[in-house]
């Protein structure tokens, strides 16, 4: 393993198949954001994204009563509109750096994942959950709108069910997450790290170029009309014989249909 000590709130493990494990630590049992721990996360997706050997990176909080409960409350009970923006604008380029990171992200979503622990969790590009997991956008019962990256759960779950959960503030759990589309995967807790090492693993043994091309086309498809999206795939498609990687990969399929 390869150990980024620096940051406070941001421990950073680089194995040796590129696949680094985030975990947000010193945040308290429940891994809130503050101003601190957002900042750390943010630095260290933004050291980690200039890493050419970079495959594949998981989001976890420490232990499993939470990935992440939630902004810190404490603190937001004492915004007022300037600092409130400030505030919110970080956690906004915190999110952004983890939908932008140029590799998959996995989120290993252990216990509660609410308000901005939620919009962080959908920043990521996979969500495995344990059966005992939680999900929730509770701001209306606290006086604020959900916003920033609450604005990803209507592509993700279809409109009608982010409303349901942005305007009523309840939790649903795993079972219907997942029936919901809003995770990819629940595994009982006890095989959620083994889980979320496979799926790692898997993006790990795929191509570094063509992972990054598909996870960028995957999010200019969000901004790009459809016609625009299908004529540009055909540069890409293009493209990716300039990297070598077709012919590697497909190499072994050629040798097997030979024999």
């Amino acid at each position: 393993m390869n150990a980024t000590p620096e940051w406070t709130h941001a421990a950073v493990d680089v194995d040796g198949q590129g696949v680094a494990t985030v975990t947000i630590r010193n945040a308290g049992s429940l891994n809130l954001l503050g101003t601190p721990v957002i900042a750390d996360l943010r630095g260290a997706f933004e050291r980690l994204a200039d890493r050419e050997d970079l495959r594949a990176v998981v989001l976890r909080g420490t232990g499993d009563k939470a990935f992440v409960a939630g902004a810190d409350i404490k603190e937001m009970g004492t915004l007022v509109p300037e600092s409130a923006r400030t505030f919110i604008e970080g956690l906004r380029q915190l999110c952004e750096a983890v939908r932008q990171c140029p590799v998959p992200v996995i989120a290993r979503l252990a216990g509660w994942t609410l308000g901005g622990g939620l919009e962080l969790a959908a920043a990521c590009d996979v969500r495995i959950a344990s059966n005992r997991a939680q999900f929730g956008m509770p701001e209306v019962k606290v006086g604020i709108p959900s916003i920033i990256h609450a604005a990803l759960l209507p592509r993700l779950i279809g409109q009608a069910r982010a409303g349901w959960l942005l305007l009523t503030g309840e939790n649903i759990d795993a079972a219907q997450a997942l029936s919901w589309a809003l995770v990819d995967g629940v595994v009982p807790l006890d095989r959620l790290d083994d889980e979320v090492a496979r799926q790692a693993g898997s993006f790990a043994s795929c191509g570094a170029h063509v992972l990054r091309q598909q996870k960028r086309l995957l999010r200019e498809w969000q901004a790009q009309d459809l016609d625009t999206a299908i004529r540009r795939g055909v540069d890409e498609f293009a493209s990716a014989f300039a990297t070598g990687e077709p012919a590697r990969f497909m190499a072994p399929y050629l040798r097997h249909r030979k024999a």
